[in-house]
């Protein structure tokens, strides 16, 4: 059974840095896409990144594109999301997800429905 778990939320100032972890175990990380999603309170799960396995056409929504990058450790089963100039309005739970081989986009955003398997997400609280 696939698992994941993030890491390295936290509270950080506007402006400031943060690299999120997602552990992956149970099967081949190279047999997923992994995606992330955050939701922040009221608001509906956001798409933001996504990765497939030996594709280099990363998936980034226009809310963060330029500010974050996503990246895949094989070796170590995780992936990624590294996230710069972060701004009051990137605060979040932030999630991963796996979905098996590759990412869906339509109409420009990620879609969340053929993801199978979530982490219980970490929070990122971006203060002024």
């Amino acid at each position: 059974q696939l698992q994941l778990v993030e890491s390295g939320g936290g509270l950080v100032q506007a402006g400031g840095s943060l690299r999120l972890s997602c552990k992956v175990s149970g099967l081949p990380l190279n047999y997923y896409a992994i995606g992330w999603f955050r939701q922040a309170p009221g608001q509906a799960r956001e798409g933001i990144s996504c990765a497939s396995n030996g594709d280099t056409n990363t998936y980034y929504a226009d809310s963060v594109k330029g500010r974050f990058t996503l990246s895949r450790d094989i070796a170590k089963s995780a992936v990624y999301l590294q996230m710069e100039h972060l701004e009051p309005e990137d605060t979040a739970i932030y999630y991963c997800a796996a979905v098996p081989l590759k990412c869906t986009v339509n109409d420009g955003q990620l879609v969340r429905s053929v993801f199978g398997s979530w982490g219980r997400g970490t929070q990122v609280t971006v203060s002024s």
